[in-house]
């Protein structure tokens, strides 16, 4: 029998416009404390932001996304964050916001396999 796991995963928005408080998931983070797992990954739907508010700077989001992407992954490019314990850098990303780009609050779940796991839950939360 496989092991599970304790896990938490939240989901990656943006909100074109912060004062409507409408959003667009894209992207999603899996961490697992024991397993020192942590896994982020995101895709811009940039026509469907532009529905919704034109003038987004769909460019700057997607510098603002790879920066989340450095500091999950804990590269030195992703500054002194990064450099940070997976669980922190986790709480860090996940720190409630009001900029154009959010974070769900983080949801819990046990499994047996994380990357299938995300997978699942990328493929129904972003995809």
């Amino acid at each position: 029998m496989h092991e599970k796991h304790l896990y938490e995963y939240a989901v990656i928005r943006v909100v074109p416009k912060v004062e409507r408080e409408e959003f667009i998931n894209v992207g999603l983070m899996l961490f697992c404390k024991r397993q020192k797992y942590l896994r982020i990954e995101h895709q811009i739907p940039a026509e469907k932001i532009r529905l919704c508010c034109p003038d987004f700077d769909v460019e700057q989001l997607e510098e603002n996304l790879t920066s989340f992407t450095k500091i999950c992954s804990g590269k030195q490019e992703g500054g002194p964050i990064a450099e940070f314990e997976i669980a922190e850098r986790f709480r860090w990303l996940t720190a409630v916001r009001s900029s154009s780009i959010q974070t769900s609050r983080p949801h819990p779940g046990f499994s047996t396999d994380l990357d299938k796991t995300f997978e699942k839950l990328y493929t129904e939360l972003v995809l």
